[in-house]
């Protein structure tokens, strides 16, 4: 049932994002699609509680219950950034907004950029390890939560590698090719 649910949540995600987006720049109603897209927070808040009545009505603690927190930490983390993105592209697309700036590609602004991803990845990772030890001590049973303990493990593995990914990026940042002075045309195109 907690997977279906993860399932069902990914796909309400997509699904209320892009019904927001609708809204917003389609149909022009922009209230109307902000309203739904400040409905994608209470996702996270019903997986949650049905994860919790899962473990309450005598569930043994299983990957499940450790995806389910990742996926909420996954979310609370890098969840703003991807909308914020999508939100981007479609203004441009459906509104004839100026085309978002990308990601800077060279120099100590990627690496700054790279740590800020990563900072969101530390969130989730956090986010997760307090779920899960929530979980933890609500099944009160150190025989039954051993997959939870390796989930915890899990997560900050993930943001450990991806912190390596990340200080590579401030101890060899990438230089522009000769020729090229660093700077995206979307960003020329701002400081005319």
């Amino acid at each position: 049932m907690v997977v279906t649910l993860i399932i069902v949540c990914e796909i309400g995600f997509w699904v209320l994002l892009a019904a927001g987006l609708a809204f917003r720049y389609l149909l022009r109603m922009p209230r109307t699609g902000m309203a739904l897209l400040l409905c994608e927070p209470l996702l996270e808040v019903v997986l949650l509680v049905v994860t919790a009545l899962d473990l309450k009505n005598g569930a043994d603690p299983s990957w499940k219950h450790g995806l389910a927190a990742l996926y909420i930490g996954y979310t609370v983390g890098h969840g703003h950034r991807t909308v914020k993105w999508l939100d981007g592209h479609a203004a441009h697309r459906l509104a004839g907004a100026a085309r978002p700036l990308g990601p800077p590609r060279y120099g100590m602004a990627r690496a700054r950029h790279e740590g800020a991803v990563w900072l969101g990845t530390v969130t989730a990772a956090a986010v997760a390890t307090v779920l899960l030890q929530l979980a933890i001590w609500y099944v009160d049973e150190p025989s039954r939560t051993g997959s939870l303990e390796s989930w915890r493990y899990a997560a900050w593995r993930a943001a450990g590698i991806h912190g390596v990914v990340a200080l590579s990026y401030w101890i060899w940042p990438r230089k522009a090719p000769a020729g090229e002075s660093g700077v995206t045309p979307e960003k020329e195109r701002v400081r005319r």
